[in-house]
Protein backbone atom coordinates (compact mmCIF):
# COMPACT_ATOMS: atom_id res chain seq x y z
CA UNK A 1 0.00 0.00 0.00
CA UNK A 2 1.71 3.68 -1.21
CA UNK A 3 1.87 5.98 1.96
CA UNK A 4 0.47 9.10 1.63
CA UNK A 5 2.30 12.43 2.25
CA UNK A 6 0.16 15.24 1.78
CA UNK A 7 -1.82 17.08 4.03
CA UNK A 8 -3.13 16.79 7.47
CA UNK A 9 -3.58 13.56 9.46
CA UNK A 10 -7.18 12.54 9.36
CA UNK A 11 -8.85 12.00 12.78
CA UNK A 12 -10.92 9.81 14.59
CA UNK A 13 -13.20 11.39 17.05
CA UNK A 14 -14.76 9.64 20.14
CA UNK A 15 -17.50 12.06 21.68
CA UNK A 16 -19.12 10.66 24.66
CA UNK A 17 -19.30 10.49 28.31
CA UNK A 18 -17.56 8.91 31.17
CA UNK A 19 -17.19 5.55 29.63
CA UNK A 20 -15.39 7.13 26.79
CA UNK A 21 -13.45 9.35 29.13
CA UNK A 22 -12.12 6.91 31.00
CA UNK A 23 -11.13 4.38 28.01
CA UNK A 24 -7.80 5.94 28.26
CA UNK A 25 -7.11 4.25 31.61
CA UNK A 26 -4.78 1.14 31.63
CA UNK A 27 -4.14 0.45 35.26
CA UNK A 28 -6.05 -2.69 35.26
CA UNK A 29 -5.19 -4.54 32.15
CA UNK A 30 -6.38 -3.76 28.49
CA UNK A 31 -7.36 0.53 27.39
CA UNK A 32 -9.82 0.52 24.51
CA UNK A 33 -8.07 4.23 23.76
CA UNK A 34 -4.32 3.22 23.20
CA UNK A 35 -5.37 0.45 21.20
CA UNK A 36 -7.47 2.02 19.06
CA UNK A 37 -4.59 4.85 18.85
CA UNK A 38 -2.61 1.75 17.93
CA UNK A 39 -4.57 0.10 15.13
CA UNK A 40 -4.75 3.58 13.48
CA UNK A 41 -0.90 4.60 14.42
CA UNK A 42 0.29 6.65 11.48
CA UNK A 43 -2.99 6.50 9.62
CA UNK A 44 -5.27 8.34 11.58
CA UNK A 45 -4.97 10.85 15.14
CA UNK A 46 -7.36 9.28 16.92
CA UNK A 47 -8.83 12.26 19.72
CA UNK A 48 -10.51 11.20 22.92
CA UNK A 49 -13.75 13.52 23.34
CA UNK A 50 -15.24 12.24 26.44
CA UNK A 51 -17.28 14.12 29.18
CA UNK A 52 -17.25 12.87 32.47
CA UNK A 53 -21.69 12.76 33.66
CA UNK A 54 -22.44 14.52 30.38
CA UNK A 55 -25.78 13.38 28.89
CA UNK A 56 -27.52 14.67 25.51
CA UNK A 57 -28.38 17.97 26.61
CA UNK A 58 -25.01 18.79 27.20
CA UNK A 59 -22.87 17.43 24.66
CA UNK A 60 -25.09 19.62 21.97
CA UNK A 61 -23.92 22.26 23.14
CA UNK A 62 -20.33 20.85 23.76
CA UNK A 63 -19.82 19.59 20.09
CA UNK A 64 -19.48 23.31 18.46
CA UNK A 65 -17.13 24.31 20.78
CA UNK A 66 -14.40 21.52 19.89
CA UNK A 67 -15.39 20.28 16.32
CA UNK A 68 -12.57 21.49 14.29
CA UNK A 69 -13.33 23.16 11.06
CA UNK A 70 -12.27 21.14 7.63
CA UNK A 71 -8.87 23.67 6.91
CA UNK A 72 -8.16 22.94 10.50
CA UNK A 73 -8.66 18.98 10.20
CA UNK A 74 -10.33 15.96 8.38
CA UNK A 75 -12.18 14.25 10.99
CA UNK A 76 -12.90 10.62 9.03
CA UNK A 77 -14.88 8.81 11.76
CA UNK A 78 -17.15 10.47 13.92
CA UNK A 79 -18.30 7.38 16.85
CA UNK A 80 -21.14 9.02 18.59
CA UNK A 81 -21.83 7.32 22.59
CA UNK A 82 -24.11 8.63 24.73
CA UNK A 83 -27.32 7.57 26.93
CA UNK A 84 -25.98 5.92 29.75
CA UNK A 85 -26.35 9.31 31.85
CA UNK A 86 -29.90 10.30 30.06
CA UNK A 87 -31.09 6.97 31.09
CA UNK A 88 -30.92 8.28 34.52
CA UNK A 89 -34.53 7.62 36.39
CA UNK A 90 -36.87 11.02 36.19
CA UNK A 91 -36.46 12.69 39.50
CA UNK A 92 -33.03 11.50 40.24
CA UNK A 93 -30.94 13.18 43.00
CA UNK A 94 -27.78 13.69 39.84
CA UNK A 95 -30.37 14.94 37.52
CA UNK A 96 -28.82 13.63 34.57
CA UNK A 97 -32.20 12.23 33.10
CA UNK A 98 -33.22 13.60 29.51
CA UNK A 99 -36.84 12.53 28.52
CA UNK A 100 -36.41 9.83 25.80
CA UNK A 101 -37.77 12.00 22.96
CA UNK A 102 -35.56 14.41 23.71
CA UNK A 103 -32.59 12.23 24.10
CA UNK A 104 -33.96 11.15 20.38
CA UNK A 105 -33.77 14.60 19.05
CA UNK A 106 -30.37 15.65 20.89
CA UNK A 107 -28.95 12.77 19.33
CA UNK A 108 -30.62 13.76 15.59
CA UNK A 109 -29.20 17.33 16.54
CA UNK A 110 -26.21 15.91 16.79
CA UNK A 111 -25.68 13.55 13.87
CA UNK A 112 -27.14 16.53 11.52
CA UNK A 113 -24.84 19.39 13.43
CA UNK A 114 -23.11 21.79 10.89
CA UNK A 115 -20.17 21.34 12.42
CA UNK A 116 -20.48 17.33 11.58
CA UNK A 117 -21.96 17.51 8.15
CA UNK A 118 -19.44 20.03 7.04
CA UNK A 119 -17.05 16.74 7.53
CA UNK A 120 -19.38 14.62 5.95
CA UNK A 121 -17.19 11.72 8.22
CA UNK A 122 -17.92 8.15 8.61
CA UNK A 123 -20.46 8.29 11.27
CA UNK A 124 -21.34 5.92 13.82
CA UNK A 125 -23.85 5.59 16.68
CA UNK A 126 -23.09 3.45 20.11
CA UNK A 127 -25.70 2.26 21.85
CA UNK A 128 -25.75 3.01 25.88
CA UNK A 129 -24.71 -0.34 27.43
CA UNK A 130 -26.61 -2.11 30.02
CA UNK A 131 -26.48 -2.05 33.57
CA UNK A 132 -26.11 -4.41 36.18
CA UNK A 133 -28.11 -3.43 38.94
CA UNK A 134 -26.77 -5.21 41.66
CA UNK A 135 -22.99 -3.58 40.84
CA UNK A 136 -25.23 0.08 40.62
CA UNK A 137 -26.20 -0.76 44.43
CA UNK A 138 -22.61 -2.13 45.85
CA UNK A 139 -21.28 0.87 44.09
CA UNK A 140 -24.17 2.87 45.79
CA UNK A 141 -23.52 1.64 49.14
CA UNK A 142 -19.96 2.11 49.13
CA UNK A 143 -20.82 6.01 48.48
CA UNK A 144 -23.47 5.99 51.70
CA UNK A 145 -26.26 5.75 49.52
CA UNK A 146 -29.64 3.57 48.49
CA UNK A 147 -30.68 5.45 45.92
CA UNK A 148 -31.74 3.83 43.11
CA UNK A 149 -30.97 6.06 39.69
CA UNK A 150 -30.76 3.28 37.02
CA UNK A 151 -32.38 0.35 35.92
CA UNK A 152 -31.91 -2.18 33.71
CA UNK A 153 -35.22 -2.10 31.96
CA UNK A 154 -35.69 1.50 31.68
CA UNK A 155 -31.89 1.76 29.91
CA UNK A 156 -32.80 -0.49 27.24
CA UNK A 157 -35.42 1.61 26.21
CA UNK A 158 -32.46 4.12 25.42
CA UNK A 159 -30.89 1.93 23.61
CA UNK A 160 -33.23 0.95 21.69
CA UNK A 161 -34.33 4.40 20.67
CA UNK A 162 -30.76 4.40 19.72
CA UNK A 163 -31.06 1.72 17.51
CA UNK A 164 -34.39 3.08 15.49
CA UNK A 165 -32.42 6.24 15.15
CA UNK A 166 -30.28 5.13 13.03
CA UNK A 167 -32.22 3.04 10.78
CA UNK A 168 -34.55 6.55 10.11
CA UNK A 169 -31.11 8.19 9.67
CA UNK A 170 -29.33 5.44 7.66
CA UNK A 171 -26.51 5.96 10.28
CA UNK A 172 -24.72 2.55 11.25
CA UNK A 173 -25.23 1.66 14.83
CA UNK A 174 -23.21 -0.35 17.34
CA UNK A 175 -25.60 -2.07 19.59
CA UNK A 176 -23.32 -2.28 22.45
CA UNK A 177 -26.58 -2.97 24.84
CA UNK A 178 -27.29 -6.31 22.79
CA UNK A 179 -23.52 -7.49 22.49
CA UNK A 180 -23.06 -7.02 26.30
CA UNK A 181 -26.55 -8.44 26.86
CA UNK A 182 -25.77 -11.73 24.67
CA UNK A 183 -22.88 -12.55 26.33
CA UNK A 184 -24.61 -12.73 29.25
CA UNK A 185 -26.93 -14.92 28.06
CA UNK A 186 -29.89 -12.56 27.11
CA UNK A 187 -31.66 -13.63 23.53
CA UNK A 188 -33.85 -11.34 21.77
CA UNK A 189 -36.72 -11.14 22.61
CA UNK A 190 -36.49 -12.40 25.95
CA UNK A 191 -38.20 -10.33 28.86
CA UNK A 192 -35.82 -11.68 31.65
CA UNK A 193 -33.08 -9.12 31.62
CA UNK A 194 -29.57 -9.69 33.27
CA UNK A 195 -28.84 -7.18 35.71
CA UNK A 196 -32.01 -6.40 36.31
CA UNK A 197 -32.96 -7.13 40.65
CA UNK A 198 -35.98 -9.26 39.48
CA UNK A 199 -32.92 -11.68 38.19
CA UNK A 200 -30.60 -14.02 39.61
CA UNK A 201 -26.53 -11.58 39.80
CA UNK A 202 -25.04 -12.21 36.38
CA UNK A 203 -21.46 -13.15 36.51
CA UNK A 204 -20.80 -12.15 33.31
CA UNK A 205 -22.30 -8.41 33.57
CA UNK A 206 -19.94 -7.83 36.67
CA UNK A 207 -16.72 -8.94 35.22
CA UNK A 208 -17.10 -6.22 32.68
CA UNK A 209 -18.86 -3.39 34.46
CA UNK A 210 -16.84 -2.41 37.31
CA UNK A 211 -19.63 -0.42 39.26
CA UNK A 212 -22.98 -1.31 37.25
CA UNK A 213 -22.18 1.17 34.95
CA UNK A 214 -18.49 1.79 33.68
CA UNK A 215 -16.44 -0.52 32.13
CA UNK A 216 -13.58 -3.04 33.17
CA UNK A 217 -11.02 -3.77 30.97
CA UNK A 218 -13.12 -6.51 29.82
CA UNK A 219 -15.96 -4.72 28.74
CA UNK A 220 -13.79 -2.01 27.18
CA UNK A 221 -11.89 -5.53 25.29
CA UNK A 222 -15.27 -6.29 23.48
CA UNK A 223 -16.18 -2.99 22.94
CA UNK A 224 -13.15 -2.81 20.70
CA UNK A 225 -13.89 -5.90 18.62
CA UNK A 226 -17.05 -4.81 18.50
CA UNK A 227 -16.12 -1.35 16.94
CA UNK A 228 -13.66 -2.85 14.31
CA UNK A 229 -16.51 -5.07 13.10
CA UNK A 230 -18.73 -2.47 12.92
CA UNK A 231 -16.45 -0.11 10.86
CA UNK A 232 -15.48 -3.21 8.83
CA UNK A 233 -18.81 -4.31 8.07
CA UNK A 234 -20.18 -0.32 7.40
CA UNK A 235 -17.28 1.52 6.59
CA UNK A 236 -14.90 -0.80 4.71
CA UNK A 237 -12.63 1.85 3.22
CA UNK A 238 -12.02 3.17 6.70
CA UNK A 239 -10.90 0.13 8.53
CA UNK A 240 -6.64 0.18 8.93
CA UNK A 241 -5.92 -1.90 7.03
CA UNK A 242 -7.68 0.14 4.28
CA UNK A 243 -6.02 3.27 5.06
CA UNK A 244 -2.07 4.08 3.83
CA UNK A 245 0.49 4.65 5.99
CA UNK A 246 1.10 8.58 6.19
CA UNK A 247 5.07 8.78 5.67
CA UNK A 248 7.02 6.38 3.92
CA UNK A 249 8.62 3.43 5.94
CA UNK A 250 12.24 4.68 7.23
CA UNK A 251 13.67 2.61 4.06
CA UNK A 252 11.83 4.85 1.73
CA UNK A 253 11.97 7.77 3.08
CA UNK A 254 13.86 10.53 1.67
CA UNK A 255 16.77 11.84 3.56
Amino acid sequence: MTADSTGPYGQLILFGDSITEMSSQGDNGFAFMPTLQNAYMRRLDVINRGFSGYNTAHAIKALPLFMPSKEQARIRIMVIWFGANDACLPGSSSQQHVPLAEFEQNLRDIVEHDSVQGQQPSTILITPPPVDEYGLEAAGLLNGTTEVSRTADHTKKYADACVELGRELKVPVLDLWSVLMTRAGWKQGDSHLPGSKGEPKNAVLAEMLSDGLHFNPEGYRVLFQALMNTIETNWPKDSPQAIPFRFPLWTEAPK
